[in-house]
C-alpha cells in the first residue's frame, strides 16, 4: 500500500506512522504536514531515515501539491489526520478551522475520487455529537450536534466525506474517537498540560467546576483501530473508537498528581470556555464486533506510561513551552509558566 498520511507530524498522526512502519514495514508512508504550532518533526526523528517513509512540507489545501504527491509516489489510499483541532483556538479563529478542516478535506476527497483510491479515511472526533447528560452514550447513528467551531468544522468534513461515498461511490470510512493521550501530545491539551505543569510545580488550570466528563483512550489503541478500519472497514461505514473509561476532569488531574506525588494546592479553577460540552461518551460495540478490535491498555497502564514519557522527554516539551506557547497560555489561563 502507498499511503498518504496528512497531518502526520502531529500527536496522533506521528504515533500512527510509528505504528504502521512496524506493523506494515513494506508499505510506503508519505507524510504531508504544514508544521503549524502542533506539528513537530521531532516526533518522527527515529524513523526519518526509514526507506519507506517520506516527509513533505505542505498544505492539504494546495491542490496542485496533492496531485504532484499522488503522481510521484503512486498513492492509493489517504488517511486524513490533518486538522486544526483545539477548541479554544477555534473560538479565537473559526475561519482558520473552516479553511483547513472543511476545504482541505474537500480537496483530498476530490483527489481520492479522481484517482479512484482503494480507501479514504477521515479521522474525526466524538465532539461532532455534541454533549450528553449524565447517562447514555453516542452511537454511529446519533445526530450530529456540534457546539464549537472546531466540532462544527469536523462535522462538516464528515458530511462531505459521506456525500462522496453516496454520490461518487468513493470507498470511505469515518472514525470518531474519544479523547486520546500518550507520547508526543502538544502540551496545551489537558493531560500533558497537567503533567508538565505539575513537574515544574506550576499552577494547574482546570476549566469551570472540573466536573466535565471525558472518555480517555491511549493513543496506541487508537492507532490499531485505524489500521483495522484501513484494512477491514466496510465501505461507507462510520466507526466510533473509545476505551469506555470516563473520568471527571478534576479526578483525572488529581490522579496525575497522585502518580507524581504532588499536592493538590496548585489546582486553580479558571473561567469555563464558551459552549464547553459537559460530557462525552461513545458506544464502541460496532468496531468491537465488526472489526474484532478492543483496547489493550487500561487507563492505569496508559497514564503511567504517559507520565513516564514526559518525565523522560523534558527537552521535547520544555522547548515547546518556552516558545509561542507562553502567549497562548497567558491568554487562556493567566500568567504563563516561567
Amino acid at each position: 500500500m502507498n499511503l498518504l498520511i496528512t497531518g502526520g507530524a502531529g500527536f496522533i498522526g506521528s504515533n500512527f506512522i510509528h505504528y504502521m512502519l512496524t506493523a506494515h514495514p513494506n508499505d510506503q508512508i508519505i507524510n504531508l504536514d504544514l508544521l503549524t504550532y502542533a506539528g513537530n518533526l521531532e516526533n518522527l526523528c527515529s524513523v526519518s531515515a526509514h526507506q519507506n517513509y517520506h516527509f513533505i512540507h505542505g498544505n492539504i489545501c494546495n491542490k496542485s501539491l496533492i496531485e504532484k504527491i499522488i503522481d510521484q509516489f503512486h498513492i492509493d489510499s489517504i488517511i486524513n489526520f490533518a486538522a486544526e483541532s483545539h477548541v479554544d483556538r477555534s473560538i479565537d479563529q473559526p475561519g482558520l478551522f473552516v479553511k483547513t478542516n472543511v476545504l482541505g478535506t474537500q480537496i483530498l476527497l476530490d483527489a481520492a475520487k479522481k484517482h479512484q483510491f482503494r480507501k479514504y479515511i477521515q479521522i474525526s472526533t466524538d465532539e461532532v455529537y455534541g454533549s450528553l447528560d449524565s447517562d447514555g452514550s453516542f452511537t454511529e447513528k446519533s445526530p450530529l450536534a456540534p457546539n464549537s467551531p472546531y466540532a462544527a468544522s469536523k462535522a462538516s468534513a464528515d458530511l462531505l466525506t459521506r456525500a462522496y461515498f453516496k454520490t461518487f461511490g468513493l470507498n470511505i470510512n469515518i472514525t470518531r474517537c474519544s479523547n486520546n493521550y500518550g507520547p508526543y501530545q502538544f502540551p496545551e491539551k489537558l493531560i500533558p498540560l497537567i503533567i508538565t505543569n505539575a513537574i515544574e510545580d506550576q499552577v494547574l488550570p482546570v476549566y469551570g467546576d472540573g466536573a466535565h466528563v471525558r472518555d480517555w483512550i491511549y493513543v496506541s489503541d487508537h492507532c490499531v483501530a485505524i489500521d483495522q478500519v484501513l484494512h477491514h472497514g466496510k465501505p461507507g461505514e462510520i466507526y466510533n473508537i473509545g476505551a469506555d473509561h470516563e473520568l471527571h476532569n478534576i479526578d483525572l488531574v488529581k490522579h496525575i498528581l497522585d502518580q507524581l506525588h504532588k499536592p493538590y494546592d496548585k489546582i486553580k479553577y479558571v473561567s469555563d470556555r464558551p459552549g464547553h460540552d459537559r460530557r462525552y461518551a461513545i458506544n464502541t460495540s460496532k468496531i468491537r464486533s465488526d472489526l474484532n478490535w478492543q483496547p489493550q491498555y487500561d487507563f492505569e497502564k496508559g497514564i503511567n506510561q504517559t507520565i513516564q514519557w514526559y518525565l523522560k522527554h523534558k527537552t521535547w516539551w520544555k522547548k515547546i513551552k518556552n516558545g509561542a506557547f507562553k502567549d497562548y497560555y497567558n491568554q487562556h489561563y493567566g500568567k504563563a509558566p516561567e
